[in-house]
């Protein structure tokens, strides 16, 4: 897993009952495949584990595996603010057959550093596992002194780190593996900081321009054509951005869990016209770009 460029956190799709629509899961799975992407993060923030129930979560975990591991790394995420729980997913999930478990740091009811060390030992004890820093969401950064004596167990793989490259370096310089978790800082994550490379949502859209920036060449003009859509898909929180880019590109349905929204008919517009700069034969799917109308969408409270 430490040799892993190219992580896609993988959008869960919907049919209209809220039930998973596998069928599109599939299809875009394997367009990630097909266009040179390495790993999956499946029922993270991008996926919307957070909306699941843990059933759904392990099935989905599982799915992935029986139809796609012999090609593809597949990374559960089994993390949770209870350490019970995520000791239990874990488990379950390495006993269905992932290849690895990204954990994030308890939020909301934070604790302490000897806390958060006791918590990732508890659940790192499964299989190799990847730490998620990401102060934005869960309130409370993971110190460098906790991934220090982290960093010395058997399955400590490595660490996606959304603070900025400034901590990725101070890491990289320790010899430890880092993925970039913010996709406008990736290339340079990958090419300037000496970063493994990127945990990535922009690659639904466009995994194989990713590729060209994280795995082939250092490629700044490319990340820059790329930076307006990476912009645009954090204008509200992750996954908003994606899921009604993906609604627009007609690979996905339209369909939503509450409490998540499609972002507005300006910003949906503003992204006609991004797909049109790139070049719509760079994203996913063969149908045209829409704008699509507000009743077009499901938003779903109860499924």
């Amino acid at each position: 897993m430490k040799k892993l460029r190219l992580i896609t956190a993988i959008k869960t799709p919907y049919l209209p009952d809220g039930r998973f629509d596998l069928q599109a899961y599939d299809d875009l799975v394997a367009q990630q495949i097909n266009h040179g992407v390495e790993g999956l993060i499946v029922g993270g923030t991008t996926g919307e584990g957070q909306l699941m129930d843990w059933e759904e979560h392990i099935m989905l975990i599982a799915h992935t595996v029986n139809y796609f591991g012999k090609r593809i790394k597949v990374i559960g995420n089994t993390g949770s603010n209870s350490t019970m729980e995520a000791t239990h997913a874990t488990d379950q999930g390495f006993a269905v057959g992932m290849h690895g478990s990204l954990q994030i740091n308890p939020y909301y009811g934070k604790t302490s550093n000897s806390g958060l060390i006791k918590h990732f030992n508890s659940v790192m004890r499964f299989g190799p596992t990847i730490i998620y820093n990401v102060p934005a969401r869960t309130g409370q950064d993971i110190e460098p002194a906790v991934i220090e004596q982290l960093s010395g167990h058997p399955h400590f793989v490595g660490l996606k780190e959304c603070v900025g490259n400034n901590r990725v370096e101070y890491y990289t310089k320790q010899n430890l593996t880092v993925w970039s978790g913010n996709d406008d800082q990736s290339h340079d994550t990958r090419w300037n900081f000496g970063g493994q490379g990127v945990i990535s949502v922009t690659s639904n859209l466009i995994p194989g321009l990713m590729k060209s920036i994280i795995r082939d060449q250092k490629n700044e003009e490319l990340n820059a054509k790329l930076l307006p859509l990476m912009n645009w898909l954090f204008i509200e929180p992750n996954p908003i951005g994606v899921n009604t880019a993906l609604s627009q590109l007609g690979v996905i349905r339209p369909v939503f869990r509450l409490p998540y929204v499609p972002l507005d008919v300006e910003k949906r517009r503003l992204f006609v016209k991004i797909v049109e700069t790139i070049g719509r034969e760079h994203f996913v799917g063969d149908k045209p770009v829409q704008v699509l109308e507000d009743d077009e969408f499901l938003l779903l409270a109860r499924f």
